[in-house]
């Protein structure tokens, strides 16, 4: 099933984001991972390009395909395009396809600074457009409610959204934000330039202070006071911080939800424990 055709079935649907072992790990330890994800009953579960969002690393394809035939849950492969050639995507989709994963979130991926990036695709558009042309596939979008940290200002992102979308994406994923008002002023000019398809709110639980700082140099997101206020007064408490972390995403997730939000990604970064207590605390909402 396409990931877009479950928004014609549900008010609201909710998914995870997991990623790959780092390479020194085995791909078992995922298995434990998933037996508590799974049971939380995901509409779909999306797995991250490579460990660490290596090209080299290919195990997203077996995990994608773990989840759907083992735990009988949509899988979604994320998959970039700058540091792979057109060869290396056509390699992978036929991978996923032999799979029977449909599902992709393609995506441009960042520069790696260790390897020159290759000329076949710059934008993720360009990647959209050629996975479109392979046919039997569904794909899916980011979209960035602070603008994508590259682009010169809010008017060229959303520009550059709606070329994403007429290129064939049928549904979006946002970043993490932190304020909800700055998601909902995002959807109102996403929608007032025509995108029109299904855009899920990305959420990520902070559980400690470093994790807060690598993703805001990434994601480019503002943090307003109360969260500040949140970080200043635990940052010393790892176990405050984690269930203050978790309190905060259920608080956004209920906002988001109330405000006709069509669905919640959860960036579960491999954590179940943090998972459950948010699905257990939203459960009602979005059965």
């Amino acid at each position: 099933m396409s990931i877009a055709e479950l928004f014609k079935k549900k008010q609201t649907v909710y998914s995870f984001e997991i990623f790959p072992p780092k390479k020194t790990g085995s791909i078992e330890t995922i298995y434990s991972t998933l037996d508590q994800l799974g049971g939380l009953s995901p509409d779909f579960i999306s797995v991250t390009y490579g460990a660490g969002g290596n090209p080299a690393d290919r195990s997203t394809c077996e995990i994608a395909s773990i989840v759907k035939n083992k735990y009988h849950i949509e899988p979604m492969a994320h998959l970039t395009c700058v540091n792979d050639s057109r060869e290396d995507i056509v390699e992978i989709l036929r991978q996923l396809k032999e799979n029977g994963i449909k599902n992709i979130l393609a995506l441009r991926g960042d520069k790696r600074p260790d390897i020159p990036p290759k000329s076949d695709f710059h934008y993720a558009s360009e990647l959209v457009e050629f996975i479109r042309s392979q046919g039997e596939f569904h794909i899916s979008g980011a979209c960035y409610p602070h603008g994508h940290p590259e682009s010169d200002n809010m008017i060229d992102d959303i520009l550059n959204l709606r070329k994403k979308v007429d290129a064939g994406a049928d549904h979006l994923i946002s970043q993490l934000f932190f304020d909800n008002s700055v998601f909902y002023s995002f959807l109102e000019r996403a929608r007032i330039a025509g995108i029109n398809v299904p855009i899920e709110a990305g959420i990520m639980p902070v559980l400690n202070k470093n994790q807060i700082e690598r993703m805001i140099s990434l994601s480019a997101a503002s943090l307003p006071a109360k969260f500040t206020k949140m970080i200043s007064k635990y940052e010393h408490n790892p176990v405050a911080l984690r269930d203050a972390g978790i309190a905060y995403a259920v608080d956004q997730i209920v906002d988001l939800i109330s405000n006709g939000v069509q669905g919640i990604h959860l960036y579960t970064m491999n954590n179940p424990l943090v998972a459950r207590k948010i699905s257990q605390s939203i459960s009602s909402l979005i059965s």
